[in-house]
């Protein structure tokens, strides 16, 4: 019989203990996965959610075709403890995660690719780094769909009802969850019978991780709070910063991405680029696995005169919007410019 992607995706892992520095809270078991050469360059995927490490399922492999690929599941997620009560919270992911690149995988540096709610804990690691906080320095930062400006953001009835009326999550159950999920956040829907789908059911269920989803979402608070500091605080970095956002996402729409480009990216230091992939909804990395990979990539790997377009001629290609620059050019001289004639 066929292992489920979950199943799967679990056999391939392992598990290590944790608690904060602070001792404020009882030790927790960590799943985590590696795949690809050890010796290759680390490369982190960063989830969100409220899901796991199992949505890079798609790409994951792609990647550790070149990187030693490395992702774990926070506390609350996924196949790690879920304990109520916890303290559960976008700064101590982002001291789990320092410890895990420098402890666990012994990396000195990374790539680091997030998604989601996995944005804010990355941008908290790239804080960190800037200011010699972390042990694990970034080479290039890769954001996906996250509502991290949460002004421009469309959250749902649903995550609206798990942050205010924790009582109603009594009459959810992993099935249900994961099922509007299908409907809602992938193109096209998926139902129930999907593996990713199944996958999400079989991971909320595990230590009944859908008690806790009034704990686990107040991460939106905390973004709130601090979501402008650390974009400022990227913006003054020469860290290389990738944004890659599916173009069907009405959650965490493209006008989350334009804003924090044209706010804080276009005239960043450093190697910066903006891509937008056709027929992807919020979980880019599962509707368009291939072009999400393609797209992070030429990021990775594109020299700093790379024009804008789709990144090939195949239909739905990534398109790359823009690339950083230190000043605009002026309009009028633009406009009378006159290209030489033919001939």
């Amino acid at each position: 019989m066929t292992a489920s992607r979950a199943e799967e995706w679990l056999a391939t892992g392992a598990r290590f203990d944790w608690s904060p520095a602070a001792g404020d809270a009882s030790p927790v078991s960590i799943f985590h996965i590696e795949l690809g050469d050890a010796d290759a360059p680390v490369l982190a995927l960063v989830h969100g959610f409220p899901t796991c490490s199992v949505d890079w399922f798609e790409v994951a492999h792609r990647l550790s075709e070149r990187f030693r690929v490395c992702a774990l599941d926070f506390p609350g997620y996924g196949f790690s403890s879920k304990p109520r009560g916890w303290g559960y919270s976008l700064r101590r992911d982002a001291e789990l995660l320092d410890h895990y690149l420098a402890e666990v995988v012994g990396a000195s540096s990374a790539v680091m690719v997030a998604h989601d709610r996995g944005d804010s804990v990355a941008l908290i690691h790239a804080a960190g780094t800037a200011d010699g906080r972390t042990r694990t320095g970034l080479e290039h930062l890769v954001l996906s769909n996250a509502n991290v400006f949460l002004p421009l953001s469309n959250l749902t009835d649903a995550q609206r009802l798990m942050l205010h009326n924790p009582e109603l999550l009594e009459q959810l159950t992993p099935e249900l969850l994961a099922a509007g999920m299908g409907v809602t956040t992938f193109t096209p829907p998926r139902g129930p019978d999907d593996p990713e789908v199944q996958a999400l059911a079989t991971t909320f269920a595990h230590e009944d991780g859908v008690a806790i989803l009034n704990e686990t979402i107040q991460y939106l608070v905390e973004r709130s709070v601090d979501e402008g500091a650390w974009l400022r605080a990227l913006a003054e970095t020469d860290l290389p910063t990738t944004v890659v956002w599916g173009l069907c996402d009405t959650v965490s729409p493209p006008r989350v991405a334009s804003y924090v480009w044209h706010e804080h990216l276009m005239f960043k230091p450093g190697a910066n680029a903006f891509y937008l992939i056709p027929g992807a909804n919020h979980y880019v990395q599962n509707d368009r696995p291939d072009a999400y990979v393609q797209a992070v990539l030429h990021g990775l790997d594109a020299p700093e005169d790379a024009a804008p377009g789709a990144l090939d001629d195949a239909p739905g290609a990534p398109v790359l919007v823009d690339r950083s620059r230190s000043e605009l050019p002026d309009a009028a001289e633009l406009i009378a410019r006159r290209a030489p004639l033919p001939g």
